[in-house]
Order: C-alpha cells, then structure tokens, then sequence
C-alpha cells in the first residue's frame, strides 16, 4: 500500500500536472500515477504490452483502456483507486476531480493540494471543454485543503509556490 500519498485537484489547464512534475523534483522519494495510468497498467499486464507502448499509440488502444475501465467501475465504483492506493511507495496523485476520489484519498491520510487558476490564464494554456462537466465542478465548493496554490502569474512564481510547500507536506507526514 502506497505510504504517503499527495493529491492534486483543480480545473483544466490549472496547473496540476506542473505542480506535480515540481514537487517531484525536490521530493525524489514519491512517483506519479494518476488515476487512467492505472487503467493503462493493468491494461499493459493483460496484454504484455508495454504502458510505454500503450502511451505512445494510444489512439489504437483507447476502445480497450476505455472498456476495461468501465469494467472494473462496474464491479467497483472504487476499483481504480483502490489500484492506486495499492500501490508501494509514496505516491503524487495529480487528477482528482470528484467529491468520492478525494474522499476515498482523505481517508488514506492524503495530502491534499487545491490548484486554482483564472479561466482566462486557463484558456491561454489550452481549449476549455465541458466548463459545466462534474469533473470540472464537484470539487469548487470543498474548503478544508491541506494547502491551496494560485497559479496566475509566471511559471517562476507558481514554482516557488509548489516549492515552498515542501515542508508542510514532510512536516505532514511525520
């Protein structure tokens, strides 16, 4: 089971994966997965592909990762997360969109990172789709964080942010 666990919520293109990529420069002891790689490493299991070979076509796979991850939601809405929990190691989760992930990631004694970002410093970074989608907003009204990043300034600046919160998340876990 994954010992310390960091996740990461926000809207599109607010940052999160930045955040990630950030935390595990200064916190080497932690990997990221976020929650479709584990559909893409049981998938590689099954079939004795790669997850590097998966991730690089994708586009071919994508019917299968899809319908092996209705699957499992079917046998257990919890499957997926489950996966990653039981992961070994310390763990940086950075695609946690619905009130039942960051429940599920709490009760694992998670830390838990809220980015935000304006829509229109989002919208420079990429096309906004499905604004009102669930996976977009179940998690706005959520207060009690263990830590918030603004990301509306420069990429120096926001890592700076990141950066400082690398003794409160030790201190977290300790």
């Amino acid at each position: 089971m994954a010992e310390k666990i960091i996740i990461l919520s926000g809207k599109q293109y607010s940052g999160k994966d930045t955040a990630a990529k950030i935390l595990l420069e200064k916190l080497q002891d932690f990997k990221r997965i976020g929650l479709g790689d584990a559909i893409k490493i049981e998938y590689s299991e099954k079939t004795g592909l790669s997850v590097e070979e998966i991730e690089k076509n994708k586009h071919l796979y994508r019917p299968d990762l899809i319908a092996l991850g209705n699957k499992r939601r079917a046998q257990d809405c919890d499957y997926w997360i489950k996966k990653v929990i039981a992961l070994t190691g310390n763990i940086i989760v950075p695609d946690v969109r619905v009130k039942r992930e960051l429940e599920f990631f709490k009760e694992a004694h998670a830390y838990t990172i809220r980015v935000e970002s304006d829509k229109e410093k989002r919208a420079l970074r990429g096309r906004l789709t499905s604004a009102d989608d669930p996976t977009e907003t179940a998690l706005d009204d959520i207060q009690d964080w263990n830590a918030v990043l603004y990301n509306n300034s420069s990429y120096e600046d926001f890592k700076s942010d990141v950066l400082n919160l690398t003794d409160k998340i030790n201190q977290f876990f300790q």
